[in-house]
């Protein structure tokens, strides 16, 4: 059986503007491959309402699970929450546990939440919580859509509540070999290792060191005995071309 699939939307203007440096999609695949997710897409849309909700119904029906990052926040550009109600045409209000969590979380440091604030407890009717221990606004997850937050650390967190609850599959593995020689000397046999092992996936990265130009080949996949075979094979590639 193949493994359950994936995708993450990330939601926001200063993403596309080049004013945030994106770092939740990479933590989230790394994650997925360790516990057997497949990361199949990364999509990016601004703050607009109806680019968030077209973007998740395609989604939503494409992949076991979404994840979205971005716009679940107190201000007038966090509109994350009511996109994702309509998408799912269901009410969305400040909930009472949603609102408890915050509460308690805005006293420890001597607070109280403001009405501003108060939006970050608005939660689609029948969607569930993400607790998380950072800042206690929760996230939420309704249907196969888990909605958390763009501030890293807090994503992390919610990340961390989400994922053991979500039946993985077979973790994927990686070699990796290196070439000191250009992708052009290695791809005719790369490409042929390729078909002829089509359960393993088969990358190629070249790098530079100074004069030095090399390939960096990297082969992914489940079964362990597999990658060993394509690992020695090339091994004995690279010997070959060494002579």
């Amino acid at each position: 059986m193949s493994n359950p699939t994936a995708a993450i939307l990330v939601i926001g203007d200063e993403i596309l503007s080049g004013r945030t440096r994106e770092a939740n999609a990479h933590h989230l695949a790394g994650e997925l491959t360790r516990v057997g997710i497949d990361l199949a897409e990364i999509r990016v849309v601004p703050d607009d309402h109806d680019a968030i909700v077209e973007a998740l119904d395609a989604l939503r029906e494409r992949y076991t699970h979404v994840f979205t990052s971005g716009g679940i926040g107190p201000t007038h550009d966090d509109i994350t929450a009511d996109a994702v109600a309509a998408a799912f045409g269901v009410g969305i209000e400040v909930r009472a546990d949603a609102r408890a969590l915050l509460e308690e979380a805005l006293a420890r440091r001597g607070a109280t939440p403001t009405a501003d604030q108060l939006r970050m407890a608005r939660i689609p009717d029948g969607a569930s919580l993400i607790v998380n221990g950072v800042s206690g606004a929760p996230g939420f997850t309704i249907g196969n859509v888990h909605v958390m937050a763009g501030v890293p650390s807090i994503f992390v967190a919610m990340l961390d509540a989400v994922l053991p609850t979500l039946a993985g599959g077979v973790p994927i593995r990686s070699r990796e070999v290196r070439f000191e020689v250009g992708e052009g000397r290695v791809a005719t046999q790369l490409r042929l290792l390729a078909e002829e092992m089509p359960r393993l996936g088969f990358g190629s990265y070249p790098f530079s060191e100074g004069e030095l130009r090399g390939t960096n080949v990297v082969v992914r996949g489940t079964e362990d005995a597999l990658l060993e075979d394509a690992v020695a094979r090339l091994e004995a590639l690279r010997a070959s071309l060494a002579r």
